[in-house]
């Protein structure tokens, strides 16, 4: 598991260290067979490096109490300090104060519900375009768009 901290050298590639890691991170849940019969499951990664990331203002690894009470600001839905500190122990299970990115990821593809999922999962429907109140969306083609 050690090698896995250690930055390949060279390669030219400029890339954010956080997101690197946290690439790293993706691929390990990749070969998770317990996640292997995840729809699209490269896609939810993807989303949820880009979503951490947002979330890990100071670029630590690591989302702290401020770092999820402003997202919750930005999200519209601010929080009291001590529902922020409820969902970050429902996140860790209680054992730590700040959220790692297994710990997202954990929580986003796993079955019990946390408030932090539920925002999660509300902002993105609040990002979709028009959405429809109930029922599959009629088919459409491109050129029958407005």
């Amino acid at each position: 598991a050690m090698a896995a901290l250690r930055r390949p050298s060279g390669g030219g590639l400029r890339r954010d260290p956080q997101d690197g890691r946290l690439e790293e991170i993706n691929k390990e849940f990749l070969c998770d067979p317990k996640f292997s019969d995840e729809e699209d499951l490269e896609t939810k990664l993807a989303t949820f490096k880009e979503k951490y990331m947002e979330f890990d203002l100071n670029n630590q690894g690591e989302i702290d109490l401020m770092s999820v009470k402003r997202m919750m600001e930005k999200l519209g839905a601010p929080k009291t300090h001590l529902e922020l500190k409820k969902m970050i122990s429902e996140v860790t299970g209680g054992v730590s104060e700040t959220i790692s990115y297994q710990d997202f990821v954990n929580v986003m593809l796993g079955k019990r519900s946390a408030v932090l999922k539920l925002v999660m999962m509300f902002e993105g429907k609040a990002n979709e375009k028009n959405p429809r109140p109930s029922g599959p969306p009629p088919e459409r083609d491109i050129a029958s768009l407005p």
